[in-house]
């Protein structure tokens, strides 16, 4: 078998690894991104230790989790949002300001993710789009246009669910973060990375009686675009629209 793909993990086996920047002596990437000069305003966001969310059994969130594309209208609150960047990016600790750890594991502890999220039914939040600053558990307002969760569903081959969401992550792998210690592997860990993130949001959202679906089906360069990101060391690798599940109606 022969092609891109084959190519792709030809290339980034270990015998085809030289010296990482990391081994060079290169001084390594932040932690996260600075805040967005333009953004317009900074929201704290309920403490993760607050929380009273999430008490479900892991046996019963993982037999009832099935991937959902229909929400109802019902809003999720901030203390929802709260805990579901918190199941995704959570910081748990700061290491010598060299390593956090969080709530999903990371090859390395590199943690490569920025969290953007694109807000349509959030009690308390303006609907437009965000950045989570991980570190200080706050988001970030970015300025956007008033059309951009349409803009991004079009993006997404059409995916009108992203459109209907109560809100959508949208997870921007930071290459250099990761490969600054494993070179060209690095690419391969950032999508396993990416799964990781993906199913604990599946999982946080069932605790709460909502649902997410994962879309790995996109047009990189225009949604690149749509965030203002290079596509080479700043790219959109996966998203996830989420919203409250829509509940049976009782018989008359």
């Amino acid at each position: 078998m022969s092609g891109v793909g084959q190519e792709f993990m030809e290339s980034t086996r270990y015998r085809a690894m030289g010296p990482s920047d990391q081994e060079k002596g290169v001084p390594q990437p932040p932690l996260e991104l600075p805040v967005p000069e333009g953004a317009l305003k900074l929201i704290d966001l309920p403490a993760p230790r607050d929380l009273a969310l999430g008490r479900a059994s892991l046996r019963e969130v993982m037999d009832a989790r099935r991937s959902l594309r229909k929400y109802s209208e019902q809003p999720l609150s901030l203390a929802e949002i709260s805990y579901l960047l918190w199941a995704t990016q959570g910081v748990r600790d700061v290491v010598k300001a060299e390593r956090t750890t969080r709530s999903v594991p990371s090859a390395g502890a590199r943690h490569a993710f920025e969290t953007l999220l694109l807000v349509n039914r959030v009690d308390g939040l303006e609907s437009g789009l965000y950045r989570f600053l991980a570190m200080s558990h706050r988001l970030a307002l970015l300025p956007a246009s008033e059309d951009v969760t349409a803009r991004v569903a079009e993006a997404a081959l059409g995916q009108k669910m992203i459109a209907r969401s109560a809100a959508t992550f949208v997870w921007v792998a930071v290459a250099e973060r990761m490969s600054w210690r494993y070179g060209e592997r690095g690419y391969r860990y950032l999508h396993l990375d990416a799964g990781h993130v993906a199913q604990n949001l599946y999982l946080a959202a069932e605790s709460i009686g909502a649902g997410a679906c994962a879309v790995g089906a996109f047009a990189d360069e225009e949604m690149n675009a749509l965030f203002g990101l290079d596509g080479e060391n700043q790219f959109v690798i996966y998203l996830a629209p989420v919203g409250k599940r829509i509940l049976p109606t009782s018989p008359a």
